[in-house]
C-alpha cells in the first residue's frame, strides 16, 4: 500500500472521531464558542507539529502563491467548520457527517476542472454513490 493512502485511512478515522469528541464537548455551549476552542487547540498543535517536522530551510521556499491559496484554503476550511459546528450542535452527528462527506463529489469535480485531474470510472462510480446516499439521507 502506499503510503498517501495509509495516511488518507488515519486521517478518516482521526475526522470520525473529531466530529463525536465535537457533539460531547458542545453540551451547555454554542456552536461558535466550541469551534472556538476546538481552533485554539488545533492551532497550538499543528505550530508545535510544524515546528518539529518542518526543516527552516522550507522557509525561503514560501512565495505569495503559497500564502494566497493557503490563506484561501484557511477561509474556506473555517467557513465549513463554522457550519458544521452549527449543524452538529443542533442535529445527529451521524447525518450531519454523512452529508458532510458529499464534499468528496465538490472536490472530485473541482479537482477535474481545476487541477485538471482524471476522472475516472472509479472515481465517477463513487462520486455517483456517494451523491445518490446524500439524496437517500435527504428523503429519510
Amino acid at each position: 500500500m502506499e503510503r498517501w493512502i495509509l495516511y488518507a485511512f488515519v486521517s478518516m478515522a482521526f475526522a470520525g472521531f473529531t466530529s463525536v469528541i465535537a457533539k460531547l464537548g458542545l453540551t451547555g455551549i454554542s456552536a461558535d464558542l466550541g469551534l472556538a476552542i476546538r481552533t485554539c487547540f488545533v492551532f497550538v498543535f499543528v505550530l508545535l507539529f510544524a515546528a518539529a517536522v518542518v526543516p527552516t530551510s522550507q522557509l525561503d521556499m514560501l512565495t505569495w502563491k503559497n500564502f494566497f491559496w493557503l490563506g484561501l484554503s484557511g477561509v474556506t476550511t473555517a467557513a465549513s467548520w463554522v457550519f458544521y459546528y452549527k449543524a452538529i450542535k443542533l442535529g445527529d452527528v451521524s447525518t450531519v457527517a454523512l452529508i458532510d462527506k458529499g464534499s468528496v463529489v465538490v472536490a472530485v469535480l473541482l479537482a477535474c476542472w481545476i487541477l485538471n485531474e482524471a476522472i475516472t470510472p472509479a472515481k465517477l462510480a463513487g462520486a455517483a454513490l456517494i451523491a445518490g446516499g446524500l439524496l437517500v439521507i435527504a428523503r429519510g
